[in-house]
């Protein structure tokens, strides 16, 4: 599955909801692409290592996730797609993958007074797209235009509406971005920007094309071969004349999501891959026995419980915390993260640079939880958890379930594939638990970011839970939105921590556990390798060893 996040799309006939995890990457339908990738003559296969590395061959990555959601930069939060398009696309500016600070990328520079209103913006010279034709600031001003168009719903205006008034073209290579109000943050947010060639996105059902997979970019590495639920493959662009080059000839990333297949293909003497995401935390010392590097990266990576607060008695504030300090969260980490987690004291995990421990910290305590199931009037609670079928969010739910039996609540645990999951959300089907994984890491580290996916009056999350319209949930959308306005950093700092205690103390939408990604890969092949605390790989950084 990739990490959670609700979104809706433009067909190219006008905004369109479709299900939720169309974009997820995790599962859903994907048809056979048209205009370019049609034309290549099928899939390289999927255990090819083009002989290794010490020859220049093809490297061959597994991914944990599926490759079959949306591939659209600004609506796709597919673990795959994500990882695959920083290799394929091109921002203004780039972040680095661990700590994400800005770095020019199709741009010249990054901006000298990132706290003046208007940033200007001089493209790189000679910058190609896959298929020949220049970069210019059409394209620029093409990708911008749909982010903040308000009859077009993507991911990507969420990133950038409440504070991007308008990109304007100075000339063939240069742009404006003309903001609303004075903010820094701003600058690391644009990698979410992907610019993409006006001449392809702008043909008529080009938006689907992109979202079936069809990539073409001025990245480093061009996409040659896009088989949903199999591999996508890459080759290194002659053509590329930006900061971070190809350093492999050929990349062949496979989709298996299924843990025991996944390790068995970068393990033993007959390994075919030379890397891989989401390594279970149970084969970490057999790989390393086996002479893998594998390391972890701890992030906002977490299980999380979405209630829906129109369905009684969870529109009342006492049982859903009950329901939240009732679980020893402990226990968890032990069992089934074998001790790669911790348990979540605020919204934000511990090492998120914004980070305090909320006023209510849901610290085991059964007693408790009885008390206030029993102050709100509430007993004989029977709850079914719907949760998606993720392999370690399963590990995770005994645990949920003995907890909730211990203090009298009757719980049926029902995961199951994770697209069921949130078409029934997507269709407004009745429920009342749901237990699924996130990662706002994904996007960044910055919490104004982060809590405006999870929460905000039009975040479909928000939907979901039904909790929009409540007076409470309005309150907070309007410290969220003073903060962001906030040019102080230490004041809105601040301000941040003090929302995400309502956040908190509502549990209305709230991570149980933070826990750790892995990242295993041969050292004898590849160097330059750092484990993501978020799913995917990237190697711009990387090469043969």
């Amino acid at each position: 599955m990739s990490h959670l996040i609700p979104v809706t799309r433009d067909g190219g006939h006008g905004p369109d909801r479709r299900s939720f995890l169309k974009y997820t990457g995790a599962v859903g339908a994907a048809a056979g692409l048209t205009g370019t990738l049609a034309a290549c003559s099928g899939p390289e296969s999927t255990n090819d290592t083009g002989g290794g590395g010490k020859d220049g061959g093809t490297l061959t990555a597994v991914i944990g996730y599926g490759n079959d959601g949306s591939w659209d930069p600004t609506q796709t939060a597919s673990a795959f797609a994500m990882a695959g398009n920083e290799h394929i696309y091109e921002a203004l500016l780039g972040t680095d993958p661990i700590s994400r600070e800005p770095y020019a990328q199709l741009a010249t520079a990054v901006p000298a007074d990132l706290k003046a209103t208007t940033w200007k913006f001089e493209l790189r010279a000679g910058a190609t797209w896959h298929d020949g034709k220049p970069v210019t600031a059409d394209d620029v001003v093409f990708v911008f235009d749909r982010i903040l168009d308000p009859k077009t719903q993507t991911l990507a205006k969420g990133f950038f509406a409440s504070w991007l008034k308008e990109v304007r073209k100075v000339d063939a290579r240069n742009v404006e971005l003309i903001l609303k109000f004075p903010f820094p943050d701003g600058a690391a947010r644009l990698t979410l920007a992907k610019i993409m060639p006006k001449h392809v996105y702008s043909k008529p059902g080009a938006w689907d094309d992109a979202t079936k997979g069809k990539a073409i970019g001025s990245g480093p590495y061009r996409q040659t071969a896009h088989q949903p639920k199999s591999n996508t493959t890459f080759e290194a662009f002659a053509d590329y004349n930006g900061p971070r080059k190809a350093a492999f000839k050929k990349m062949n990333w496979l989709t298996i999501v299924d843990a025991a297949p996944r390790v068995a293909k970068i393990s033993g003497a007959g390994a075919d891959a030379e890397i891989s995401d989401n390594i279970p935390y149970a084969n970490i010392e057999q790989l390393k026995k086996g002479g893998m590097t594998v390391e972890g990266g701890a992030g906002m990576n977490n299980l999380f419980l979405m209630f829906n607060t129109a369905h009684k008695p969870f529109d009342d504030v006492r049982v859903r915390q009950a329901l939240h300090y009732a679980i020893d969260r402990e226990k968890m980490i032990e069992v089934a993260l074998k001790g790669h987690g911790k348990a979540a004291s605020s919204f934000l995990n511990e090492g998120n640079p914004s980070y305090r421990p909320a006023k209510t910290v849901y610290a085991y305590d059964p007693k408790k939880a009885k008390a206030l199931l029993k102050e709100a009037g509430v007993d004989n609670l029977k709850i079914n958890i719907m949760a998606v079928n993720v392999s370690w969010i399963v590990d995770c739910l005994p645990t949920i379930k003995a907890s909730w039996d211990a203090i009298g609540v009757q719980t049926t645990l029902d995961p199951q594939e994770t697209t069921a999951v949130f078409t029934k959300m997507d269709q407004k089907k009745d429920y009342q638990v749901v237990a699924a994984a996130s990662n706002p890491n994904q996007f960044g580290t910055e919490a104004d970011l982060i809590m405006h996916y999870n929460y905000g009056p039009d975040n479909l999350w928000m939907g979901y839970a039904r909790w929009a319209k409540n007076a409470r949930a309005k309150e907070l959308f309007r410290l969220m939105d003073r903060a962001t306005r906030e040019p102080d950093a230490t004041r809105k700092k601040t301000m941040v921590q003090d929302y995400i205690d309502i956040v908190a103390e509502e549990a209305v939408l709230y991570p149980v556990v933070h826990n750790e990604l892995m990242t295993a890969w041969d050292p004898k092949q590849l160097t330059g390798v750092r484990a993501q605390p978020y799913p995917g790989i990237n190697l711009l950084q990387a090469k043969w060893a």
